[in-house]
C-alpha cells in the first residue's frame, strides 16, 4: 500500500527539492518523462507501484518509509473482512468453493441453534432471577460459540446476497453479525463490571433485533424468484418475529418464531447448495456437446 495522491506527489517534490534536484535532474537519474513527474507531483495522476519504487530508488528513499501505515492497516483490515465474510462473491467462483462455504454455513447454522438452547437458559436466568446456572468460563464460552457459529451461518447468507444480487441480504446479514457481537460482548463484560440495568438493555436489544429482523425477513422473501417459496415462508417469520420483539412484552414469543425461521433459513441454504450443482451440471453438459 503506497500514500495516495496527492500527499503522494507532496511528498516526491519535497524529497526532490530536499536533495536540490530539478525535475529534469531527477528524469535523467531515474528515465521517467518530465511530463510524468511534473503530473504526479501535482497529484493529477496515480502511479503505478513500479513508476514509485523508481523514483524513490533515483531519491535514495526506502519505499517503507512513505507506507502510509495507518491507512495501510485499515485497508488491509477492510479487505480481510471482505475476503472473509465474502462479502466481494460472485458466481464465478468455482462451485466446489461455494458449495464448501454453504455447508459450512449449515453445519455450523446447526451448532447455533443448538447451543442456542443452553445460552437462552443461562440468559433467563440470569435476567430473571439474576442467578448463574452455568459457571462463568462456562457460559463466556456459550456467548463465544453463539457468535462464532451464528457470524459463520449468516456469512453464507452474505454470499447468498452476492449470488443472487439480493445486496440487502448482504448489508442485514452483516448487520445482525455485528449486532450479535456487541449484545454477547456486553452480556460477557456485565459479569464483571455493574453494566446499565439490565430491563433497559433487554427493552433496546428487543428493539434493535425486531427493527432489524423486519427487514432481513423482507431481503429473504426478495428470494423467491430464485430460491422458491421456502424463502418468503422463513421472510415472514422473520417479519411476524420482529414485530413481536418491537412490542418489548411480547418479545419472547418472537424469539419462539424465530426458531422456525432459523430452521427454514438452513433448508434455503440447501436449495442454493442444489441450484450451485444443477448450474455446475448444465455447463458440464453444454462443454461435452462442444
Amino acid at each position: 500500500m503506497i500514500m495516495k495522491q496527492p500527499e503522494l506527489g507532496r511528498k516526491i517534490s519535497e524529497l526532490r527539492t530536499a536533495k536540490g534536484l530539478t525535475q529534469e535532474e531527477l528524469v535523467e537519474k531515474c528515465n521517467i518523462s518530465v511530463r510524468t513527474i511534473q503530473r504526479i507531483e501535482a497529484g493529477e495522476v496515480t502511479p503505478r507501484s513500479y513508476t514509485v519504487k523508481t523514483i524513490l530508488a533515483a531519491l535514495d528513499y526506502d519505499l517503507s518509509k512513505i507506507a502510509d501505515d495507518q491507512n495501510n492497516f485499515f485497508d488491509s483490515f477492510a479487505g480481510w473482512i471482505k475476503r472473509f465474510m465474502l462479502i466481494d462473491i460472485d458466481i464465478e467462483k468455482p462451485s466446489g468453493f461455494l458449495i464448501k462455504q454453504l455447508n459450512i454455513a449449515w453445519i455450523l447454522g446447526i451448532f447455533y441453534l443448538t447451543i442456542g438452547f443452553f445460552e437462552s437458559a443461562a440468559d433467563y436466568f440470569l435476567f430473571k432471577e439474576e442467578r448463574m446456572i452455568f459457571s462463568s468460563a462456562f457460559y463466556i464460552t456459550i456467548k463465544v460459540i453463539s457468535f462464532i457459529t451464528f457470524a459463520f451461518f449468516q456469512r453464507g447468507f452474505i454470499m447468498i446476497g452476492g449470488l443472487f444480487r439480493n445486496y440487502l441480504l448482504k448489508i442485514m446479514s452483516f448487520i445482525m453479525i455485528i449486532a450479535i457481537l456487541l449484545l454477547n460482548g456486553y452480556d460477557i463484560i456485565s459479569l464483571f463490571y455493574d453494566s446499565v440495568e439490565a430491563e433497559f438493555i433487554a427493552g433496546a436489544s428487543a428493539l434493535t433485533f425486531g427493527l432489524i429482523g423486519i427487514i432481513y425477513g423482507i431481503s429473504l422473501i426478495r428470494l423467491k424468484k430464485s430460491v422458491g417459496y421456502i424463502s418468503k415462508y422463513a421472510g415472514l417469520l422473520e417479519i411476524t418475529g420482529g414485530c413481536f420483539l418491537l412490542t418489548i412484552v411480547l418479545s419472547f414469543i418472537g424469539f419462539l418464531i424465530y426458531l422456525p425461521a432459523e430452521l427454514l433459513e438452513i433448508i434455503i441454504i440447501f436449495k442454493v447448495i442444489e441450484i450451485i450443482k444443477t448450474k455446475q451440471t448444465e455447463n458440464s453438459s453444454a462443454l461435452n456437446q462442444v
